[in-house]
């Protein structure tokens, strides 16, 4: 698996919001088609059973209400991957990431051992499968989200390294596993932005913090003594007396896959938010694509907007000699690093939690499926009791009523004619965007006249404003597929300029 994230604090955003976006990508070779949701208390289940790994989990009884986007077919669990609870907490789980041999050795990750007839089920640990379903209904702050996914973790145990998210209006916090049960979080602070390739990012960790205020980080309570008993440290100094650690060294991987797979993507997202800073060779560039002291995070050099998160989220080394689409300079580096809108972006999720607005209209979700780098993206609230149609339905049969499968189909004709078809896709992403601001602007005044106490009347603007997000996005859609697909049918094979038409 793999995906890419970015966190931006409120002090770093252009109108004081906290936004937290991922890419969701499938593994190589595969395609997951995702649904937008809503799971009512009613429908979440009070006995949880993984798929994978068979780990059974009793839940709390008083679930809230909150948003997923699953996989539409669901043959290894429900991988509920990104949403917004009621209390307009945030949840996107999860970024696969890489820890090193030493780390792997000392805690190992919960063998997972699969069902077969001839032996009985054994319970494994919790994963990506598990984490949203088993956390967001429960939270009613980023912090607590950290804390209870902490104590899950430590008790259960998981299988896989992975990085989640959780935000609030006021914070955002991520936490990295280590080995199969330890755990590190840190807030991100309010003026910067922090960006996450498939690799473990956190690069500095304030440890005394972490055990006494958690002010700014939390750990698994014993982490201290497990860098020491089984020798992490490999600083060659003396942080980890004083408290202060280096996460990437400690716990990280520096592979040469790496350098290839994971750097380049942090480098091109912090190069197009701090333009001054980064450069692709030469002897004046602070950091390089395979660099690995690239920052986790940085302040920007300008406030950062939607359609900044959304540029660097379709990412694929535009304006650089690596963009697999270019048409100038060396042929050898194109494509020579994996791209963040790749083509097996299953779906982008970003979640803007407003400032100085109602609580019920607060949280948003800017949602767009498949190939990032061909598809747009429109605003949806998350107090909703119900998704639009053009969102939910998809399955697995391929469909243009479904807003999944209708980007698969744009991404694929406009990648085999990518200098045809960039214009249109580039004007579908304009439209949608500036679309988008403009209905969420027009309902956000609207419900500036709604009485405090209207619960049902906030719901019910909400659901109103989906539903037209969600019938402009489908008109917008079919509009660009028609015009990618002439051009395409334009360059097939056997075309003949001669009509007696």
């Amino acid at each position: 698996m793999a995906c890419t994230t970015i966190l931006v604090g409120k002090d770093a955003t252009y109108d004081g919001s906290t936004m937290m976006a991922r890419n969701d990508d499938s593994a190589s070779g595969q395609y997951t088609p995702k649904r937008f949701t809503v799971v009512m208390p009613d429908q979440q289940p009070r006995h949880y059973r993984s798929v994978i790994s068979h780990c059974e989990v009793e839940l709390p009884d008083d679930p809230m209400r909150y948003t997923a986007v699953p996989d539409a077919v669901q043959k290894v669990g429900i991988w509920a991957a990104s949403g917004v609870n009621e209390a307009n907490v945030a949840m996107t789980a999860t970024e696969t990431i890489t820890s090193n041999e030493r780390v792997l050795g000392a805690d190992p990750l919960v063998p997972l051992v699969p069902a077969a007839e001839d032996h009985p089920e054994i319970p494994g640990g919790l994963g990506e499968e598990d984490f949203v379903v088993l956390v967001l209904p429960y939270i009613h702050t980023a912090r607590e989200g950290v804390q209870r996914l902490g104590a899950l973790l430590e008790k259960y145990g998981t299988y896989e390294m992975n990085g989640i998210g959780f935000q609030d209006r006021d914070e955002i916090w991520w936490l990295e596993t280590i080995g199969g049960h330890h755990w590190i979080a840190r807030r991100v602070p309010d003026d910067v932005y922090v960006v996450m390739p498939n690799q473990l990012g956190i690069d500095a960790f304030d440890l005394n913090d972490a055990s006494e205020e958690q002010q700014n980080f939390m750990c698994s309570a014993d982490l201290v003594s497990f860098i020491r008993a089984n020798h992490l440290d490999v600083s060659n100094d003396d942080r980890l007396e004083g408290g202060q650690i280096n996460p990437r060294d400690v716990f990280g991987s520096h592979d040469d896959s790496d350098h290839v797979y994971n750097t380049p993507r942090a480098w091109f997202m912090e190069r197009y938010l701090n333009p001054g800073t980064f450069r692709w060779d030469g002897p004046d560039a602070d950091y390089l694509p395979e660099s690995d002291d690239i920052p986790w995070c940085l302040v920007p050099e300008r406030l950062v907007t939607v359609e900044d998160v959304k540029y660097v989220l379709s990412g694929h080394y535009q304006g650089t000699p690596f963009d697999p689409y270019s048409t100038s300079g060396d042929p050898q580096r194109r494509g020579m690093y994996r791209s963040i809108g790749i083509n097996r972006n299953d779906f982008l999720a970003l979640i803007q939690i407003q400032p100085n607005t109602a609580p019920e209209i607060s949280a948003v979700e800017w949602l767009a499926f498949a190939s990032n780098a061909f598809n747009a993206m429109m605003p949806f609230y998350a107090n909703v009791e119900k998704t639009p149609e053009y969102l939910s339905c998809t399955t697995g049969e391929v469909s243009t009523d479904s807003l999944y499968w209708c980007s698969r189909l744009i991404a694929a004709l406009g990648d085999a004619s990518y200098a045809k078809c960039h214009s249109h896709v580039e004007r579908y992403q304009k439209a949608a965007g500036a679309k988008g601001h403009e209905i969420l602007n027009r309902y956000n005044r609207k419900a500036a006249s709604i009485p405090e106490e209207d619960e049902e009347a906030y719901r019910a603007l909400c659901e109103q404003a989906n539903e037209e997000s969600a019938a402009a996005l489908k008109k917008l859609t079919a509009d660009t597929l028609g015009h990618v697909l002439y051009e395409v049918s334009n360059d097939m094979k056997n075309s003949f300029s001669r009509s007696d038409a």
